[in-house]
């Protein structure tokens, strides 16, 4: 999955939220990669079943909006 970012410093951020989980997953059921391109945060997830992906995706993209969502209140209160 390709996600587009409004600016470098969104993706960064993001990026650097995930890692840990990334780096040390819950679980072993799937494996997630996560790289920068360009504007883009390129998300790679395999999993054993379907079940096991369909959490990892919506985990993630959870997480994603979380931050989002948490950027978007402080640059508000700036």
């Amino acid at each position: 999955m390709r996600l587009n970012f409004i600016s470098e410093r969104h993706l960064g951020i993001v990026y650097k939220a995930l890692m840990p989980e990334i780096e040390k997953p819950a679980t072993v059921r799937s494996k997630t990669n996560l790289e920068k391109d360009g504007e883009f945060l390129v998300l790679e997830i395999r999993a054993n079943d379907t079940v096991a992906l369909r959490a990892a995706l919506n985990a993630h993209l959870r997480w994603i909006n979380s931050v989002l969502g948490i950027l978007e209140v402080l640059e508000n209160i700036s």
